[in-house]
C-alpha cells in the first residue's frame, strides 16, 4: 500500500496522526481545559511584553513543565516578546499563549510589563524643542 493512501494511515497509528499536518494536539489539551490564564488576573494583551525573569531556573529543573511552556521559554530567552510574537514563534493561538503565560508567571518563570500607550508619550514637537534648545547651547 502506498504511504498517501488513507487506509494505510489508519493502520500506522491513531487518529491523532495526519501525514501532511504531522501530530495533532487540540488546543484544550495544551490548556488543561481552561481558557482562562491563571487565579492572578493578569490580562495578557497582544502587545504585552514578556520577559524571562533572570530568577527563574532553568528548563530542564522542572518536570511540570510541557513542551509547549518550554518552547515559550526559549523564544523569550534571547530577548523580550510581545504576546502576539510569542504565539507566532511557538505556532499557537493566542489563547492557549494567554494560558501557559499565565502558567509561567505563577511559577516566577517570566514577568509581563505594558509598553507606554501612545497617548503618555510625549508631543513629538516638544522633544524636537528639547533638542533644539540643547543645540543652542
Amino acid at each position: 500500500m502506498n504511504a498517501q493512501d488513507p487506509d494505510t494511515r489508519r493502520e500506522q497509528g491513531s487518529q491523532w496522526y495526519d501525514n501532511e499536518a504531522g501530530p495533532l494536539v487540540r488546543p484544550y489539551a495544551m490548556t488543561g481545559g481552561r481558557t482562562r490564564p491563571g487565579p492572578t488576573g493578569v490580562k495578557f494583551d497582544l502587545i504585552a511584553l514578556v520577559t524571562l525573569s533572570t530568577a527563574a531556573p532553568g528548563t530542564d529543573d522542572d518536570s511540570t513543565l510541557g513542551p509547549e511552556h518550554r518552547a515559550l521559554i526559549e523564544l523569550c530567552r534571547p530577548e523580550t516578546q510581545s504576546v502576539a510574537e510569542l504565539a507566532a514563534g511557538a505556532d499557537l493561538p493566542v489563547g492557549v499563549v494567554r494560558v501557559l503565560l499565565g502558567d509561567l508567571l505563577e511559577r516566577g518563570r517570566v514577568t509581563v510589563s505594558r509598553p507606554v500607550p501612545p497617548a503618555h508619550l510625549p508631543d513629538e514637537r516638544i522633544l524636537r524643542e528639547v533638542i533644539e534648545g540643547l543645540r543652542a547651547l
